[in-house]
């Protein structure tokens, strides 16, 4: 735990709210599970991970504050059953947090995309987020109140360095979180999303071992080499801190957002220079 999570906030932005995390037992929604106690709202965290996700919420705070729901977010009656049980154990869910995600196999080239990988990256990334909005949007409807959030990615604005499924699904998700701002506006029910990058979690880990980076500062020195804002090591804790924002309050007009948290890496196109480089290598 970071030095600065033991500090209490001055203001407790989510006081009496409660969340909901899909993949909440690690990365950026354990470090948003994290935060979002700190700043007074009752979490439930939601994962295919038991061991790890019921070791989270212990070291968090007690069942009154935080407690695990076991969810594979690609099936219905899971993530159902999420929603029921933060509804049931704290009496309503105001922030729906879908940020449970998988990378898939790592090849870009169509002809060696692996058909039941696609198939497995989009009923987690894509329709594991519809689930976790529809069934979300079941009980904030009747309310007239709420925030649902996705975690997408720059792959959503940045094209041709991510598998096709795993881009496909990130665009997708952007576009859903659109449909839903017109449709759930209505209701007072605010719908965004993040878009981050080069945060060094488990999956892009994972992702990086496959090509043949397998220590953890060998991938941060890759982001930091990459991104246009230099002199900042990128946490899933940014992200968390983005996630606050757009839940509480303080974003109470602010719907309909792709938030795009890259240090910038999406606003320039390195090609030319890189191939100058190279030509005088």
């Amino acid at each position: 735990m970071k030095a600065a999570s033991l500090l209490a906030p001055i203001t407790k932005r989510l006081k009496g709210k409660v969340a909901l995390i899909t993949g909440g037992a690690a990365g950026i929604g354990e470090s948003t599970a994290r935060l979002f106690v700190r700043h007074g709202a009752k979490v439930v965290v939601a994962d295919v991970q038991d061991e790890l996700g019921r070791a989270v919420c212990n070291d968090i705070g007690s069942e009154e504050t935080i407690c695990y729901a076991h969810c594979d977010v690609s099936r219905d009656a899971h993530v159902r059953d999420a929603v029921d049980m933060s509804v049931s154990k704290y009496g309503k869910l105001d922030i729906m947090f879908n940020n449970a995600a998988i990378p898939g196999k790592s090849s870009k080239e169509i002809l060696s995309t692996d058909n039941e990988d696609f198939k497995r990256v989009v009923d987690v990334n894509l329709y594991g987020a519809f689930l976790g909005a529809k069934h979300a949007a079941r009980v904030m409807v009747p309310l007239k109140r709420g925030s649902i959030l996705f975690t997408s990615s720059v792959a959503s604005v940045v094209n041709g360095e991510t598998p096709h499924a795993y881009s496909a699904t990130k665009h997708a998700v952007v576009g859903l979180t659109k449909n839903l701002c017109v449709e759930l506006g209505r209701y007072g029910i605010r719908v965004n999303c993040i878009s981050p990058y080069g945060v060094v979690t488990g999956m892009l880990r994972k992702v990086m071992a496959e090509l043949g980076f397998t220590e953890e500062e060998k991938v941060e020195e890759l982001v930091s080499r990459s991104t246009v804002l230099k002199g900042v090591k990128v946490t899933a804790e940014d992200m968390a801190e983005a996630a606050l924002y757009l839940a509480s309050d303080e974003a109470r007009y602010v719907n309909g957002l792709n938030l795009i948290v890259d240090g910038g890496y999406s606003t320039t196109n390195p090609s030319f220079s890189s191939a100058i480089a190279q030509s005088f290598a």
